[in-house]
């Protein structure tokens, strides 16, 4: 994992999602959603519906949008039934590509996703022909930007609660935990007086893939058209973007 820095791609891509507000907290009530309906409305008891809802009010996401797709999801508040489905392919130059969806209607998604790859250079393919590329992980920053975090002090309070991995990106600490161990760990280094910048469990590439520009380029294009689309929640990679 060391070398590749998730966290420099999401960095390079917040100004352009940013710009998008109103399809940002679309995409956060669904996941509120979703979280709520498989594990509840209670935020102490669900860490699920807690870090989706962390993440909205990060995004500056209205208290009232939050509580009313979380009595959508519990049945307190009439609303859509929302389906998660996952899409995996190959983007131009081969790179793997993973697109989870949130929908109430997956044959207009289906629709929509198969042209997105097509438009842009790519092809998807059957569930598990490229999942098999990459590791579920808990996923953590820690901003540095002020240079005041030793690393030797924050790669150990890492590692007693219970982190498997940390890498230093000069201006923030990436750190890795097993899926199960993931809340643990937030909630340990939140008592160690840390600041989380961004956290998730989501999918970390086991290898990344170079491409020449031109190609590089299409598959940039692919991964603005599929966030185009208000029922995708999460895109997955493995291209090594250049700098």
């Amino acid at each position: 994992m060391a070398g590749h820095s998730k966290w420099k791609n999401i960095q390079k891509r917040k100004n352009a999602q940013d710009a998008k507000k109103g399809k940002v907290f679309m995409r956060h009530a669904k996941d509120i959603y979703n979280a709520a309906k498989q594990g509840g409305g209670d935020l102490d008891t669900n860490a699920s519906l807690r870090t989706a809802v962390e993440k909205a009010k990060a995004d500056n996401m209205p208290n009232e949008n939050i509580d009313r797709n979380i009595k959508k999801a519990t049945g307190t508040l009439d609303g859509a039934t929302y389906e998660e489905i996952t899409y995996e392919g190959y983007g131009p130059g081969g790179v793997a590509v993973i697109v989870n969806v949130l929908t109430d209607n997956k044959n207009r998604t289906a629709a929509d996703i198969r042209h997105a790859f097509k438009k842009n250079g790519g092809n998807l393919g059957e569930n598990g022909s490229v999942s098999f590329m990459f590791d579920r992980k808990g996923y953590i920053v820690i901003s540095n930007e002020e240079g005041s975090i030793d690393e030797d002090s924050i790669t150990l309070d890492a590692l007693e609660a219970g982190a498997e991995d940390i890498t230093n990106q000069e201006d923030a600490y990436e750190i890795f935990t097993e899926p199960e161990n993931y809340q643990e760990v937030v909630d340990r280094l939140k008592e160690n007086g840390y600041e989380i910048a961004d956290g998730e469990v989501t999918l970390i590439p086991q290898n990344y893939n170079k491409l020449p520009k031109e190609d590089e380029d299409k598959m940039m294009n692919l991964i603005d058209t599929l966030e185009e689309s208000e029922d995708v929640q999460d895109i997955h990679h493995n291209l090594e973007e250049s700098n």
